[in-house]
């Protein structure tokens, strides 16, 4: 019983490893490649999407809040980085925890 078992299985993972080998060059042959700006720069729009999204319904229109919150999360981010780096300097041992740098090293 258990042979035939893998006998099966191996029949039905080689037949499923043909049909991929035979389907794959037709997806592949779906795009021709010949409305190419540059190499590899293939891209087109659907039909009706602007040349420029600036000013069309496809703007996004970004909240300058929003925007601000990740610079300030990346300053914040150099600052610990800078006292990390500033504590190892000074004492030669690296503290990931900034909370845990001792007041010492400025």
């Amino acid at each position: 019983m258990k042979w035939t078992f893998f006998t099966l299985s191996a029949v039905g993972l080689g037949v499923a490893a043909g049909l991929s080998l035979v389907s794959a060059p037709s997806a592949m042959a779906a795009y021709d490649g010949t409305h190419c700006k540059a190499p590899g720069n293939c891209w087109e729009p659907q039909p009706g999407y602007p040349e420029k999204g600036i000013g069309s319904k496809y703007d996004p229109h970004h909240d300058p809040k929003e925007l601000a919150k990740q610079q300030d999360a990346e300053d914040q981010m150099d600052e610990r980085n800078e006292k990390r780096v500033r504590y190892f300097k000074a004492w030669g041992q690296f503290i990931y925890d900034v909370n845990k740098i001792p007041g010492g090293p400025n």
